[in-house]
């Protein structure tokens, strides 16, 4: 089992992204090749399980006991498909992830076989709310969305972020969003 630090995809794409078509504004100034001081923005690794994803994770959801194989499956899974943009702050100084969120593109027959792009666990540390990294991880994926081809990106969220995402441009569907659950 090797932890290394080769990336989910290619960190040339949040290089890329046109950011001056980013519609949410920062004060300070942030972008995602300056997300502040001591923070570094890019693709997921696998060390990053020893630098606290999982708990980072958990300040959004139940995470279960995630073992280092068990990470590695998923993250070589998500490597293969090429359909999984699992994006990470860093914070370099402490050598702990501090905030994620994921973008999975969803490959259609529909729209002329387009993509879909869908924003997944989209968590900031308790420690560093507040450094606009949220507003930073979904202009992000939404841009890289764009980049990426997808005709429309879509998320789920809880009523009181309504107003967080409408700042990016998101707005409510008509559709109803519904779930059956296996397990809790």
């Amino acid at each position: 089992m090797l932890l290394d630090e080769k990336p989910l995809f290619e960190p040339s794409l949040l290089q890329e992204l046109d950011w001056s078509s980013n519609t949410v504004s920062f004060s300070p100034p942030i972008s995602p090749s300056q997300p502040g001081e001591s923070l570094h923005l890019r693709p997921l690794c696998t060390a990053d399980i020893n630098k606290g994803f999982c708990k980072v994770l958990s300040q959004l959801t139940q995470v279960g006991d995630v073992t280092p194989e068990q990470f590695i499956k998923n993250f070589e899974h998500m490597k293969k498909t090429g359909d999984y943009y699992v994006v990470v702050v860093e914070d370099t100084s402490l050598r702990q992830i501090v905030a994620t969120a994921t973008l999975i593109t969803e490959h259609k027959f529909i729209h002329s076989c387009a993509k879909r792009g869908r924003v997944e666990e989209v968590v900031v540390s308790d420690v560093c709310r507040g450094k606009q990294l949220g507003k930073l991880l979904v202009s992000t994926l939404t841009l890289l969305s764009k980049k990426l081809e997808c005709y429309k990106i879509t998320l789920e969220c809880a009523p009181n972020n309504v107003a967080f995402y409408q700042k990016f441009g998101y707005s409510a569907s008509n559709e109803t969003y519904m779930q059956r659950r296996f397990h809790e």
